[in-house]
C-alpha cells in the first residue's frame, strides 16, 4: 500500500506537471518553470496534497543521475576535444571567477566560509535545460553568441560533479586539506569505473551483441544503457561518493560506443519523466509564505545574480577575443541560476552545511531567474547589435552583426541524410559520392550495414530514424534531402511523419516496395515517391523495347540478304 500511495504522488505530480508546463509553453515560458510550480502548488508549504512527497524526492533523485547519465552520452572524448577555447577555458575560467565572487561577497556579508562555498558553487552554473531549448526555438542555435553560450553551458555540466563532491566533502567539515583529498579520491574513483566500464564496454559487450541478430534487436542497448548507468551510480555510491559521478562517467563511455545515437533517443523518455519528477521534488522545498514575507530581499538578490552573473561571462567571453557585442550577448544569456544548483543547494541543506533561510533563498532566487530566462534570450540580440554598433563607431550597416557560424564539420548545413543503407540506399550514395560525398550522413539501424557505410568514408550514426532524437542529432533541421530507403512501409511512413515534423522545408524522397504504398507515403509528407513496382515495369518495358529493336535489326539483316 505505501508503494501504491507513492506511485499516486508520482501521478498527480505528473499531471500537475503536464498542466502547469502546457500552460507555460503557451505563455511562451520554459516548460520547467511550469514542472516547479506544479510542485510548490501541491506540496508541504502550499496545498500540502502529497502526504509522501519524501518518497517522490527518492524517487526523483534517480532522474538527476539519469540526467547527467544522458550529459555524459553527450560528451564523446571528440566531442570535448572539439568544443574549443572558449568552452573548455572559458567555461572553466567563468565557474571558478564565478563561484569566487559569490563566495566572497557571501563572507563580505557575514556567512562563514562553508556555506559561502556552497553559495558560490551554486551561482556558478546556468540553466542548460532553459537556455538551449529557448535558442533553438528562437533559431539562435547558431549563432556566434549562441555557440559560445552552448559551450560554456556544457561546460558547467561537466563541472556539476566536481562541485557535488565539494559540496559532500563540506558536510564532514573539511579544512582546504581535506577537500583536496577527498576530490582528489574521486578523481580515483573515476578513474577506476571507467577503466572498469572500458573493459566491459570495449570487450565484453561487444562480443555479447556484436552479433547481426543483437545488433536488430532494440531492446539490449537499451538494457545495456540502463544497466551501465544504474550500476556505475551504485558502485560509486558503495565507494563513498555521489551516485551522479558513476553515471556521468557511464555516459562518458557509452558515447564513444557504436549505440551511443540509439541510446541517447530511447533513454530520452524515461529520463523526461525522471527529470521532471525532479524538478517538481524540488519545487516542493519552495516556500511561497517566507518568499512574500522576504520580497525585498529576494529581489535584490536576483538583480544581484542577473548583472553580475551577465557581467562575470561577459568578460571571460570578451578576455577570449569574442567580440563585445557577442561577449554580451553570450553573458546575457547565461545570467540565471541552473537547475543543478538545487542539486547542490539540496546537497548542503540535508548536511547542514545552510540553514533553512538561506536554502529557502536560494531556492526562491534560482526560480525567479528562470522565469527570468526567456526575456533575457530575447533581448540578448539587441544588446549585441547596440553594443556591435557602438563598437564600430556607429557606421551604416554596423548593426548588422555576423550572427552565423560554421556547424560542426561532421555534418555541414545542406547535407543530404540517407536513412537506411541497405542496396538501395549503397546505390544512392554511390551516385553522388563522385562530388557531394562531404555532404552524405547515413543513419543505418543495422552495425553491419552501418560498417559499410563506414567504408565509403560517409558520417554514419547507428540508430531508428523513427525517433525524433535521431534524426536531431543528424541535423535534420538544415539538411539539403531525406532520403528514406527502408524496405518497410511502416516504418517508411513513419520516418517521414517524423522528417516532416522536424524539418517542414526540407525535401524528402522515399522508397515504397509496392504501388498501393505510394499515396500512403505521399500523404505522410513525401515530396517524391520512388514506386518499385511503377520502376521495374518501366525497366521490364525498356528491356522488352531493346530485344524488339533487335529483333527487328536481325529480320531485317535477313531479307537484305536474302
Amino acid at each position: 500500500m505505501v508503494i501504491w500511495t507513492a506511485l499516486l504522488d508520482v501521478l498527480v505530480l505528473l499531471l500537475a506537471a503536464l498542466v502547469l508546463g502546457a500552460l507555460c509553453e503557451r505563455l511562451r515560458q520554459n516548460a520547467v518553470i511550469g514542472y516547479l510550480l506544479a510542485g510548490t502548488l501541491l506540496g508541504p508549504r502550499a496545498l500540502n496534497l502529497m502526504p509522501n512527497h519524501e518518497a517522490v524526492k527518492t524517487i526523483a533523485e534517480l532522474g538527476v543521475a539519469l540526467l547527467l547519465f544522458t550529459i555524459g552520452l553527450e560528451f564523446s572524448w571528440r566531442r570535448l576535444r572539439g568544443l574549443g577555447v572558449i568552452a573548455l577555458g572559458g567555461g572553466t575560467l567563468q565557474v571558478l571567477a564565478m563561484g569566487g565572487l559569490g563566495a566572497s561577497v557571501s563572507i563580505a556579508l557575514g556567512l562563514e566560509w562553508r556555506p559561502a562555498v556552497v553559495v558560490g558553487a551554486v551561482i556558478a552554473l546556468s540553466s542548460t535545460a532553459c537556455v538551449l531549448r529557448l535558442l533553438v526555438s528562437r533559431g539562435e542555435i547558431d549563432s556566434i553568441y549562441g555557440r559560445n553560450a552552448l559551450g560554456i553551458l556544457l561546460l558547467q555540466d561537466i563541472a556539476v560533479v566536481p562541485l557535488v563532491i565539494l559540496v559532500s566533502v563540506l558536510e564532514h567539515g573539511g579544512s582546504f586539506v581535506q577537500v583536496g583529498l577527498e576530490i582528489g579520491r574521486a578523481v580515483g574513483v573515476a578513474v577506476l569505473v571507467a577503466g572498469t566500464l572500458y573493459v566491459l564496454l570495449t570487450y565484453v559487450a561487444p562480443a555479447v551483441l556484436g552479433t547481426e541478430a543483437a545488433a536488430q534487436n532494440r531492446e539490449l542497448p537499451i538494457l545495456l544503457a540502463i544497466v551501465t548507468a544504474i550500476g556505475a551510480g551504485w558502485a560509486t555510491h558503495w565507494l563513498g561518493l555521489s551516485p551522479v559521478l558513476g553515471a556521468f562517467v557511464a555516459g562518458i563511455m557509452l558515447a564513444e560506443s557504436p549505440f551511443a545515437t540509439q541510446i541517447r533517443g530511447d533513454v530520452a523518455p524515461l529520463r523526461t519523466v525522471f527529470v521532471t519528477l525532479f524538478f517538481s521534488s524540488i519545487g516542493m522545498l519552495a516556500d511561497p509564505a517566507w518568499v512574500l514575507s522576504n520580497w525585498s530581499v529576494v529581489i535584490l538578490v536576483v538583480l544581484a545574480i542577473v548583472v553580475g552573473k551577465a557581467a562575470v561571462v561577459s568578460g571571460v567571453a570578451f578576455l577570449f577575443r569574442l567580440r563585445l557585442g557577442h561577449a554580451a550577448a553570450a553573458g546575457i544569456c547565461l545570467a540565471q541560476v541552473g537547475e543543478f544548483s538545487f542539486v547542490l543547494a539540496d546537497e548542503a541543506h540535508s548536511g547542514e552545511v545552510i540553514d533553512s533561510s538561506l536554502f529557502k533563498l536560494i531556492v526562491s532566487a534560482t526560480i525567479a531567474t528562470l522565469f527570468l530566462t526567456p526575456y533575457l534570450v530575447a533581448v540578448a540580440p539587441l544588446v549585441a547589435r547596440y553594443l556591435g554598433r557602438l563598437s564600430r563607431g556607429g557606421r551604416p550597416g554596423a548593426e548588422q552583426l555576423d550572427v552565423t557560424e560554421q556547424r560542426d564539420a561532421q555534418i555541414p548545413r545542406g547535407h543530404v541524410l540517407i536513412v537506411g543503407f541497405g542496396p538501395a540506399g549503397r546505390s544512392v550514395a554511390e551516385s553522388l559520392i563522385g562530388r557531394h560525398k562531404h555532404l552524405l550522413a547515413v543513419i543505418e539501424l543495422s552495425r553491419k550495414s552501418a560498417e559499410i557505410a563506414r567504408s565509403y568514408g560517409l558520417r554514419t550514426e547507428i540508430g531508428d530514424a523513427t525517433r525524433p532524437e535521431i534524426l536531431e542529432h543528424m541535423g535534420i533541421q538544415t539538411a539539403a534531402a531525406v532520403v528514406v530507403t527502408a524496405p518497410d512501409p511502416t516504418t517508411t511512413r513513419h520516418i517521414i511523419e517524423q522528417s516532416r515534423s522536424l524539418a517542414p522545408a526540407t525535401p524528402i524522397i522515399a522508397r515504397a516496395r509496392f504501388h498501393v504504398y505510394r499515396w500512403e507515403l505521399i500523404l505522410a509528407g513525401a515530396d517524391a515517391v520512388i514506386d518499385e513496382e511503377e520502376q521495374v515495369g518501366l525497366r521490364l518495358a525498356a528491356a522488352v523495347r531493346r530485344r524488339l529493336r533487335l529483333a527487328e535489326q536481325g529480320a531485317g539483316g535477313a531479307s537484305t540478304q536474302t
